[in-house]
C-alpha cells in the first residue's frame, strides 16, 4: 500500500510571489506531518524560483519522518545535498525555462554522470531515486547506477484526455513497476496525480511512495492544508 510524500515548494511559490517570509514551508511541513504524510519533498532548482538553500538546512533540522530531496545533476546542487545529507535525494531533469519538470531522466545518455553522483550520495547513506519514464531500457540503466529507487514518472498518465490513453499510460506504469521490482528495484511515483486519478496508481502494490505536490497545495487553498492531505491519504489508502 502506497504512502503519501507531500511536495511542498509550491508554498515556496507563495512566499516569492511576494519576496517576503509567508507562508513558511517549514510550518507547512509541520502540518503535513502532523496530518499523517510519511514524508516531505522539495526540489531545490538551480534557479531557485522558489524552495531556497536555507529552506533545505532547517527543514533538514526540523523534518520529523524523512526529508527527500529533489535535485539536478548541477555541481553545485550535487554539493549542497552531500553536505545536507538528506534522508532521500531523488534526481530529476531540470530545464530553465519548464514550468515544471517534463519528463523522466534521460539514464541512459547521462550514465557515468548519474552514476557518479548516486556513488557519492550513497557513500553518506541517503536512499537514492531516479525520476524516470515508465521506460523499461531506462529502468534497466537506472539498475547499473546502483540506485535502491526509481521514482516512475506519471505526467502522461495524469494529462491523458482519453479513457483509452489513460489504461495505456496507466498500463506503461503498471508493467515498469513490475519489471523495476523485477531486477531488485524499489519503486515510488509521482507528478500530475490529484485527487480523481490517483487511486489506480495508489493500488498498484509495489509503489511505496507518491509524491505530489500541486493538486494537495491548490485543494489546501479552499479547505486547509491539514485537511487536504487527510483527504489525499483518504484516498490512497482505499
Amino acid at each position: 500500500m502506497a504512502n503519501l510524500c507531500v511536495n511542498i515548494d509550491h508554498i515556496a511559490t507563495l512566499r516569492q510571489a511576494r519576496g517576503e517570509f509567508e507562508p513558511n514551508p517549514i510550518d507547512a511541513a509541520k502540518i503535513v506531518e502532523k496530518a499523517g504524510a510519511i514524508g516531505i519533498t522539495v526540489h531545490l532548482r538551480e534557479d531557485r524560483r522558489h524552495i531556497n538553500d536555507n529552506d533545505v538546512y532547517l527543514l533538514r533540522k526540523t523534518v520529523k519522518t524523512k526529508l527527500n530531496l529533489e535535485m539536478s545533476i548541477n555541481k553545485d546542487i550535487v554539493d549542497i545535498a552531500l553536505d545536507v545529507v538528506p534522508d532521500e535525494a531523488t534526481i530529476v531533469p531540470e530545464k530553465r525555462k519548464e514550468l515544471t519538470t517534463e519528463g523522466g531522466l534521460d539514464v541512459i545518455n547521462n550514465f557515468n554522470k548519474i552514476k557518479e553522483i548516486v556513488t557519492k550520495l550513497r557513500l553518506k547513506k541517503v536512499i537514492v531515486s531516479l525520476f524516470v519514464n515508465p521506460d523499461i531500457r531506462q529502468i534497466k540503466y537506472a539498475k547499473e547506477t546502483g540506485t535502491d529507487y526509481i521514482e516512475i514518472h506519471t505526467g502522461k498518465y495524469a494529462n491523458a484526455k482519453t479513457s483509452k490513453d489513460i489504461r495505456k499510460e496507466f498500463f506503461k506504469i503498471k508493467k515498469a513497476a513490475y519489471f523495476a521490482h523485477s531486477i531488485g528495484l524499489k519503486i515510488n511515483a509521482g507528478h500530475g496525480l490529484n485527487y480523481k486519478n490517483v487511486v489506480p496508481v495508489a493500488k498498484i502494490p509495489l509503489i511505496d511512495d507518491l509524491n505530489i505536490g500541486h493538486s494537495i497545495i491548490s485543494r489546501a487553498v479552499m479547505v486547509g492544508l491539514d485537511k487536504a492531505v487527510k483527504d489525499m491519504i483518504k484516498l490512497i489508502k482505499k
